[in-house]
């Protein structure tokens, strides 16, 4: 059996988890095993599901909250369980913090990948100037190369490099996110949504993902049409930020949070229209599994690279366009039908986004 130590799960149920978990899943288990390095000791995403699957969870303490503690829970670790395992996969949104690779190849795990999710720096600036500087050293630690797209790579990775980088597509469960009519009667009928045109985002609340523009639109459209609802489905630091806002704009009555959801086809599967107007992403889950949902999505090109357009219904905008453009092509999109799930099963399969034609691809991977 192939052990893998994997880095990458944390207590929130993001676009990395689901990514790990969609995979893992699906994995033949009496071949390759996934045990999970992480540093919360709160419960993580998928903790249940990861114990049914035989697999421990290592909990060390955050190196932001207590960094000497840290240091010495993560050399303790790897210096009596290091011998274990045949590979670690890194999963990150950023280099600041590479410290799970050097103790990995100081223990003498000898295959160590470094994954990249991400585009640009979402932290302070002391966290971009860690990227830089071990951006410059990975290659002394790591042995393979991931990105979820060729963005994501550049970000992470010196030219000397690029020729190694292997892209792993972030696929997805397509019968997890599938239009569901039920569920779309139950929410909106709780949420009091009939009648409204319904924008909806799910994703962090994080100025990465741009909710704040996302009200400057809705306030631009409610203007014309007042039956209009923006749902924010996620939670996050900006959320008082964002809530303060909507005040200011007079829109507050037009805007729903749900807080984090699990059940992401039925949100999906409410929404009128998809809206994605993130400053940058690596490749979001978010906006394939709206694309699975069927249903019509607006995005900002710094949302969704033109590989991961995969519907006809799709319509990529510049965040420099103006808001009166944004809230044109939402109306216009939000009178869309939904594509058809056979269709949408046939275009993500084709390219390379149809989780179960993708995992033996990456079983592969790892075994060889």
């Amino acid at each position: 059996m192939y052990k893998v130590l994997v880095f990458g799960m944390t207590s929130n149920m993001g676009g990395i988890e689901s990514f790990i978990m969609s995979y893992y899943k699906r994995f033949d288990h009496s071949k390759i095993h996934f045990d999970f390095l992480c540093n919360t000791h709160d419960k993580v995403a998928y903790e249940d599901e990861l114990h049914k699957l035989h697999s421990k969870i290592f909990k060390v303490t955050m190196r932001s909250k207590h960094p000497l503690r840290y240091k010495s829970e993560l050399n303790s670790f790897f210096k009596r369980y290091a011998a274990d395992y045949d590979c670690i996969w890194v999963n990150v949104n950023s280099l600041a913090n590479i410290d799970y690779l050097k103790l990995a190849k100081k223990y003498g795990i000898k295959r160590r990948i470094i994954h990249s999710h991400n585009s640009q720096n979402m932290d302070g600036k002391l966290r971009a100037i860690l990227h830089d500087y071990n951006k410059k050293r990975i290659s002394k630690y790591a042995t393979d190369f991931w990105a979820c797209s060729p963005s994501a790579a550049v970000w992470f990775y010196d030219k000397d490099l690029m020729s190694k980088v292997v892209i792993i597509k972030n696929s997805i469960d397509l019968d997890r996110v599938r239009f569901d009519g039920n569920k779309r009667k139950q929410l909106r009928n709780k949420y009091n949504l009939d009648g409204n045109l319904v924008i909806g985002n799910i994703g962090r609340l994080h100025f990465q993902k741009n909710q704040m523009f996302s009200l400057e639109i809705l306030s631009s459209m409610v203007k014309k049409t007042p039956k209009i609802k923006m749902v924010f489905v996620g939670s996050g630091p900006d959320k008082e930020k964002i809530i303060r806002r909507a005040k200011e704009l007079k829109i507050e009555k037009n805007v729903i949070f749900t807080g984090a959801q699990k059940d992401i086809s039925g949100w999906l599967s409410t929404f009128d229209v998809f809206l994605f107007p993130s400053k940058f992403e690596g490749l979001p889950i978010a906006g394939l599994e709206a694309q699975g949902n069927g249903l019509p999505v607006v995005a900002s090109n710094n949302a969704i690279p033109k590989e991961a357009v995969l519907n006809s219904n799709v319509k990529i905008l510049s965040l420099n366009d103006s808001v009166s453009t944004w809230s044109n092509v939402i109306n216009q999109f939000g009178q869309l039908n939904r594509i058809n799930a056979n269709v949408v099963k046939m275009n993500f399969k084709k390219a390379g986004y149809e989780i179960n034609a993708a995992v033996p691809i990456l079983e592969a991977k790892f075994k060889g």
